[in-house]
């Protein structure tokens, strides 16, 4: 599953230093069971707004995990609820189809 949101960072603090401590963090969180890998996308024309998709093997996994029980984590998360404004997008299931160019497809 997919868990997305939307991050934008507000003045005072800089994209480039949420990303730091987001990957400090994820560090941290993708040694928890079930945990897939994250990414960071900036968006075009909003260089202080960024897409994070964290994947997890299932929303079970994702909701079993405690980022609050590591201290780096929750001094990161503390940080990030002054520094940034947080929307979650939603949980996603894995794709039901997927749509690949043709050169992926044949090779």
């Amino acid at each position: 599953m997919k868990f997305i949101f939307e991050v934008r960072v507000k003045p005072g603090t800089t994209v480039e230093e949420y990303a730091d401590a987001w990957v400090e963090a994820s560090r941290i969180i993708q040694r928890t069971p079930g945990a897939r890998g994250t990414y960071l996308h900036r968006k075009i024309g909003e260089p202080d707004t960024v897409l994070a998709i964290a994947h997890w093997d299932s929303k079970a996994a994702r909701d079993a995990k405690d980022d609050r029980r590591d201290a780096t984590v929750r001094e990161i998360l503390d940080r990030h609820a002054r520094t940034c404004e947080i929307t979650v997008i939603g949980e996603f299931e894995e794709p039901e189809w997927q749509v690949e160019p043709e050169a992926a497809r044949s090779s």
